[in-house]
């Protein structure tokens, strides 16, 4: 077979395949005429009879069985183009045009995995890793959120005052220095936490000292950088009816809160140091890629690629797609969030989530690349270090040794996992304390 390539701009290469081996072609024909054979109904003839070429190409006539034998053949020419060219699609094959019948000749675009050409600069790149800390107050912040969620309201009596933390449920409505109401004020029986600051500043603070069944007055000010522009800066009266009134009530760290809540048997201290180590382990997975971060863009000035247009648009798919399901996580419909932004679906996809799928292609292309350039070697100790470490994170031992019968060598697991150490020692690689 004859092949002609040409390399075209956007990582696609066109190929014109000849096939001049007569036997080939004579192969394709018989093959498109015995599955013509088995599928036609011919007056005179049972079903699945041994029905003669001539006959076959007297019903079906020479240029049509030709087309078949050309679709049976494009398969197997590409093929074997692929394998003599080396070439790697990231697509499926663009037929252009069937330029011959016999000989069968076509002619095709094909988009490949881009060629990367990185500097060899990229050697001497070294970056300072980023050093990690967790202070008490952090851990204090993240004790208090763990009992700010799991807080339970009691409701209390009428003489009860309202204190920090409590949730309170009202009717009000804004009005201007005039008394006239203003549209968007008017809320009936509506929930909120003191000090959660989900109201304009000042309404809240307001409400704490006062008891259920009140009905109060609050003067407040919008501040001139409100969001909304119809209250920026205006003076506006809240008439407030305290409707109910409910007490937070705090959860104790106890030996049991905490065992329900993380399965250890520890106290306080022990706590806080599991809830230091989670937010290290937070700290540290947020750093890393801030750090591969900042070594791709280093990269990135050192390396030539042309990456194509099906494997940026199936990107840019993914990338929406985790979109989509992080906002659906939050109850929010990915309609609902491009309506808040005032764009269409395509216009987001070009102009939010193309750079975002653009940058990480080009990261995951320079590392591959490079890590084929290092060839880094990983040890059998590394890898029983990584399992060791993964299973570190399970308490129970039933699924610690199912996770040991998939990390065998050959399963998609226990590759998966060496890629994970390749790529973590090559990007180590750049960095230094």
């Amino acid at each position: 077979m004859k092949i002609e390539k040409k390399i075209l701009p956007g990582s696609v290469i066109e190929l014109i395949l000849e096939e001049e081996d007569i036997n080939k072609i004579v192969k394709y024909k018989k093959t498109a005429l015995d599955n013509l054979r088995k599928n036609t109904k011919i007056k005179g003839f049972r079903p699945g009879a041994n029905i003669p070429d001539n006959v076959i190409i007297k019903q079906y006539g020479e240029d049509y069985i030709n087309s078949i034998a050309v679709e049976y053949a494009i398969d197997f020419m590409y093929q074997d183009a692929l394998k003599k060219e080396k070439l790697l699609p990231v697509t499926q094959a663009e037929i252009l045009e069937v330029m011959s019948q016999n000989p069968i000749k076509i002619k095709l675009h094909i988009e490949v995995f881009p060629s990367i050409e990185i500097d060899n600069k990229y050697k001497k790149i070294k970056l300072k890793k980023q050093k990690i800390e967790v202070s008490d107050d952090e851990v204090e912040n993240a004790l208090h959120d763990i009992q700010t969620r799991f807080t339970q309201f009691e409701t209390q009596e009428k003489d009860y005052k309202i204190a920090l933390g409590d949730r309170v449920s009202i009717d009000t409505e804004g009005f201007d220095e005039k008394n006239i109401p203003l549209l968007g004020t008017n809320m009936q029986e509506y929930p909120i936490v003191i000090g959660s600051k989900m109201l304009v500043p000042g309404f809240e603070e307001g409400l704490i000292g006062k008891t259920s069944g009140e009905e109060i007055s609050l003067d407040i000010a919008f501040p001139a950088d409100y969001h909304s522009a119809d209250f920026a800066g205006k003076k506006t009266i809240f008439k407030v009816n305290i409707k109910k009134i409910e007490k937070a009530v705090k959860p104790e760290f106890t030996k049991e809160f905490i065992k329900n809540l993380r399965g250890k048997d520890v106290d306080i201290d022990g706590f806080k140091e599991l809830i230091k180590e989670e937010i290290k382990e937070t700290k540290e997975m947020n750093v890393r890629l801030d750090d591969e971060h900042k070594l791709i863009d280093e990269l990135e000035k050192l390396t030539k690629m042309e990456i194509g247009t099906h494997m940026l648009e199936n990107q840019v798919k993914n990338v929406f797609a985790e979109i989509r399901e992080n906002l659906g996580k939050d109850n929010v419909r990915i309609q609902d969030y491009l309506e808040s932004l005032k764009m269409s679906e395509e216009e987001y996809k070009e102009k939010t989530v193309k750079p975002i799928a653009e940058k990480r292609l080009k990261g995951e292309l320079i590392l591959h690349r490079l890590k084929e350039l290092e060839n880094l070697e990983i040890t059998e100790d590394e890898i029983k270090q990584e399992i060791a470490d993964v299973m570190k994170r399970f308490e129970s031992e039933e699924v610690k040794k199912r996770l040991e019968g998939l990390y065998i060598p050959g399963t998609k697991y226990y590759e998966e996992l060496k890629q994970r150490i390749g790529y973590r020692k090559l990007i180590d690689s750049f960095f230094e304390e």
